[in-house]
């Protein structure tokens, strides 16, 4: 590229330029500039030789001006040639160009047909517009996105130009209101128009009261243009003038009404029972508040009645549970039929109701007792459940205040502790409540009271039972278990009591918080004195996990203590999940999505249910331990732990026994394919600082039970004859075989317990157990065995039934050639060999497509929380520039090389005249009073004339720093000349 020529000095005196003058200019214009004639250039700026990329002298010689136009776009370039040429006048067009590297880029081509030398020749001139392209699609694409935020968000917007009342709205704005979308203003009394009269003063005194700078937001509703009432979230911002004077406000609209609607649903649903529709404790607690402050006050008597209906539980358990609900809702209308209108009947869950006489006279205790007959005689008529006819009695218990208690709480525990002695009397028996005829109440009472002081007094403890993986051996986790000091002796009875009271009276909720407290900074203390990262499970209840936003609560724990989430592992009962399955699936869900480890307690003492295994994200099936059976155990029995283990793992579950005490329980688990255990045969619950000894001892369990461990083959001989023992026991030696031997089917099925066996080979007469039926039981127990009867009598039918059952894998009989048995047991333990292969790569299967749906899963979320950050940023550049658009100003950004980057609708408007602004030079558009003052910078305004109308200029620094962002123009209209 030739260097660019120097401009000579001019005279001022001198009307024209000189050539080499008009030469030097050429040469320093910034737009690529050439000249054509008869298909050769004959002039080349050095702008085009910059932006093609070419030298100067190749171009000039003998290339072909063609070349630097896209193929597809040459019959284009070639007529518009030919036209100027022949005198038609010539206009911009754009068209792609090539450079000499290959790339391309859009270009806005003008050309002129001129004289040279009395020669016709085209005067071209070609500019690089690929950026402002690339800008329009990119703002278009923000207008586009706005407007689809509008339509997904039920989103309005209004501009209101104080100055003259007129007011833009956006098309979101008259969707919300049902209006067809119009450019045309409106005035703010349009939009008032559109709200209630009854919210009118309301809204318009709000509006009206909005502070420069600060957003306003408030709620009201709107008429849509169909009738119907709409409600709406609005905010409102206005902006002030350099004097603070309210100069445009900004109003935007949120169509909320279906939030609304379901937030005001949610409330009804919290303060409601949802089988009777009732109040629930939380509203009925709330109204004896009331009332108890009330009556406290005018010094009036209440009286609180607690009413439960017997046989409940039967008609769940004989009808099923829809039958009890709807067995609950008669109860419920007939109990509502007999109250008056101040009364307030509740119903807690479970058959029990509460009622508060509140009425003109003083509710003493002769008003209560006549109203429990009026109710024992209500409930006495049978109800009809669907073909069922069923008799109700009930207990009532009665406390009145201030007699019996001073506060909601304790009039309610009162009435509960007079209905608890009134079932003890009989059927349809009514209480008063007296401090001495009901110790177990009282007991209760004091139980939570003391329970309530008992976090403040750190009268809590942790201690932990360590959880052991069967396949390694070693310490995965921990149940954290609590303890108080003031239960006394801590058994599992005193455990179970204090915390049944805690979950009736609703002490487990702050209570379950200190605990998943302190178990989080328990394992996090644990992991940071290097003994290894231990996960954390703690039991959730089912109060606690019918509080609002669980998982929040849960969340803002692990961020407070820093523990992962990986870590931690909630334990749930089955009647949890019976209770509440659909609330209680949403929480699981969410703390699912945490990483939280989601474990079923006492799985099979309940109504287990196949689908609530399908559906809920549960990870560990806790089998209970009335289910870990030793060898003695029944095979029926054993069945039921198999099928539990089986059942999990095909859920892709893993599987903990609980309640652990002897080998013999635990070789049986490990040969079903368990997955964990806990219990008394390796911890009980311990300290802390014990669980921190055991995992440096590097504590496990003994070598010879672990379940895939690296060992010699086993073989079981059984035999009542020493000598056959004897004998093939050197027989088999050779092979390398580890012989195990016993002398009878009950001396074998220990010998299994205690080793773990891969072949069997038994005798079929054998005094107390035959070896069919011995190799039965060994099946039912240890199903992975390969079992083989050798013996000298056949008893073809019982022979026949087992190997048809499965029971014997071959019947080989007495004597013996060695060869033949030799190779027929090598067989067999290649056979067995294969099985556990097998399983093996099974389970691995699983477990990695497991693993591979909860990566998805993660990478899923994680690019939905990307995807809604980026719409976001991208709705935010757009409102941006709209309002930029907007502003009754002409608004121009200059980039560090001098070019305009940005320019608004006015601004346009204002230099009309030379084209497009973007990727023109400042030097080039702008006239040398508004260069000045773009140098200057210097924030300061200044009056200049701009096409002849006066102006005020100023330009600031972008940012503060004028080395990183560049410079803005701004022009306001000012006073004229």
């Amino acid at each position: 590229m030739s260097e660019p020529l120097s401009v000579p000095t001019i005279a001022p005196e001198s009307a024209e330029l000189s050539l080499a003058a008009y030469r030097a200019l050429v040469e320093q214009v910034q737009a690529a500039l050439f000249v054509v004639r008869e298909g050769r250039f004959l002039f080349v700026n050095p702008k085009l030789v910059e932006l093609f990329g070419y030298r100067r002298e190749d171009m000039l010689a003998s290339m072909d001006p063609i070349l630097l136009t896209a193929p597809e776009f040459r019959d284009t370039v070639r007529a518009q040639t030919r036209a100027r040429v022949a005198g038609v006048a010539g206009h911009a067009y754009e068209i792609d160009c090539i450079r000499k590297d290959g790339s391309r880029f859009s270009a806005q081509v003008w050309g002129v047909r001129i004289q040279l030398s009395g020669e016709v020749a085209d005067l071209v001139t070609i500019h690089d517009v690929s950026a402002i392209k690339r800008a329009t699609q990119i703002a278009q694409q923000r207008t586009q996105l706005l407007t689809y935020a509008e339509e997904l968000a039920r989103i309005g917007s209004a501009e209101l130009d104080v100055a003259t009342g007129g007011m833009t709205l956006s098309a979101g704005m008259c969707n919300i209101f049902g209006e067809p979308v119009s450019e045309a203003e409106v005035t703010r009394d349009w939009l008032l128009s559109r709200v209630p009269s009854a919210d009118r003063p309301y809204v318009q005194v709000i509006s009206e009261g909005v502070s420069p700078g600060e957003v306003c937001e408030f709620q009201h509703r709107i008429v849509h243009v169909d009738g119907s009432l709409r409600t709406v979230l609005h905010r409102e911002l206005a902006e002030a003038d350099e004097h603070g004077n309210v100069k445009r406000a900004i109003t935007i609209l949120q169509d909320i009404t279906v939030q609304h609607a379901a937030e005001q649903r949610l409330d009804t649903l919290t303060n409601s029972d949802e089988i009777t529709g009732l109040p629930n404790r939380t509203a009925l607690t709330q109204r004896l508040d009331t009332l108890v402050q009330d009556a406290r006050r005018q010094d009036r008597k209440i009286a609180v009645l607690g009413i439960e209906i017997d046989r409940l539980k039967l008609v769940s358990e004989s009808l099923g549970y829809a039958a009890s609900d709807l067995l609950l809702q008669a109860v419920a209308a007939r109990l509502l039929g007999k109250t008056e209108r101040d009364d307030q009947l509740a119903h807690f869950g479970g058959g029990e109701f509460a009622l508060l006489l509140v009425r003109d006279v003083d509710a003493d205790e002769g008003l209560a007792r006549a109203f429990a007959t009026t109710v024992v005689e209500a409930l006495m008529p049978p109800f009809v459940v669907g073909d069922s006819e069923i008799k109700v009695t009930c207990g009532i218990g009665i406390a009145l205040f201030p007699l019996h208690g001073d506060g909601p709480e304790k009039l309610l525990h009162q009435a509960q502790a007079a209905m608890y002695r009134a079932h003890e009397l009989g059927a349809n028996h009514t209480c008063v409540f007296s401090v001495d005829m009901h110790s177990k109440a009282i007991a209760q009472l004091a139980m939570e009271s003391a329970l309530r002081r008992a976090l403040e007094r750190n009268e809590f403890v942790l201690y932990y039972q360590p959880k052991v993986d069967l396949l390694a051996g070693n310490i995965i986790g921990v149940e954290a278990l609590l303890q108080w000091s003031a239960a006394g002796v801590p058994t599992e009875d005193a455990r179970t009591e204090f915390l049944r009271v805690a979950e009736e009276t609703g002490l487990i909720v702050p209570i379950g918080e200190w605990v998943l407290r302190t178990a989080c900074l328990q394992a996090l203390a644990w992991q940071r004195a290097g003994v290894g990262s231990l996960r954390m499970g703690v039991n959730l209840s089912a109060r606690q996990l019918q509080q609002p936003e669980v998982a929040r609560r849960v969340h803002a724990i692990l961020v407070e203590t820093g523990l992962d989430p990986k870590l931690l592992g909630f334990e749930i009962t089955e009647s949890v999940l019976m209770a509440e399955s659909a609330h209680v699936g949403r929480v699981l869900a969410e703390l699912k999505a945490l990483g939280i480890e989601i474990s079923l307690n006492d799985f099979g003492t309940g109504h287990s249910s196949l689908s609530y295994l399908r559906t809920l994200p549960i990870d560990v099936v806790k089998v209970d331990r009335s289910f870990v059976h030793d060898v003695t155990a029944a095979p029926q029995d054993v069945s039921i732990t198999r099928a539990i283990i089986t059942m999990a793992h095909s859920l892709q579950m893993k599987v903990l026994a609980v309640g652990v005490e002897t080998e013999g329980q635990l070789a049986l688990l490990i040969a079903n394919h368990c997955d964990q255990m806990q219990g008394h045969y390796f911890s009980r619950p311990i300290a802390a600082e014990a669980v921190e000894a055991l995992m440096r001892e590097g504590r496990q369990l003994p070598e010879h039970l672990l379940l895939r461990r690296v060992r010699q083959r086993t073989l079981l001989l059984v035999d009542d004859e020493d000598s056959i023992v004897s004998a093939l026991k050197r027989l088999l030696r050779r092979d390398g075989y580890n012989v195990v031997t016993a002398n009878s089917g009950v001396q074998g099925l220990q010998r299994l317990a205690e080793n773990a066996v891969d072949v069997i080979v038994s005798d079929q007469r054998m005094p107390g157990m035959t070896g069919v039926e011995f190799l039965r039981r060994a099946k039912e127990l240890y199903p992975d065995t390969v079992r083989i009867v050798l013996s000298g009598y056949t008893e073809l039918q019982s022979i026949t039934d087992a190997i048809n059952e499965g029971a014997i894998y071959k019947f080989l009989t007495k004597p013996w050639d060695d060869a033949h048995l030799r190779d027929h047991i090598a067989e067999a333990f290649t056979q067995k060999e294969m099985l556990d292969e097998n399983r093996r790569l099974g389970s691995a299967v699983i477990v990695a497509n497991h693993e591979l749906s909860a990566v998805n899963e993660r990478l899923e979320k994680l690019l939905s929380s990307q995807r809604e950050q980026i719409s976001r940023e991208e709705n935010s550049l757009s409102m941006a520039r709209e309002v930029l658009d907007n502003i009754p100003a002409a608004v121009i950004g200059i980039d560090l090389d001098g070019m305009l980057a940005f320019a608004n609708a006015d601004a346009e408007e204002v230099f009309r005249h030379t084209g497009p602004l973007l990727g023109q030079y400042a030097r080039d558009i702008l006239p040398a009073d508004l260069l000045l003052v773009w140098h200057e910078a210097d924030g300061r305004y200044h009056d200049i004339v701009i096409s002849g109308r006066m102006c005020r200029a100023v330009s600031k620094v972008v940012g503060g720093d004028p080395r990183s962002r560049g410079k803005l123009l701004v022009l306001t209209p000012g006073s004229q000349p």
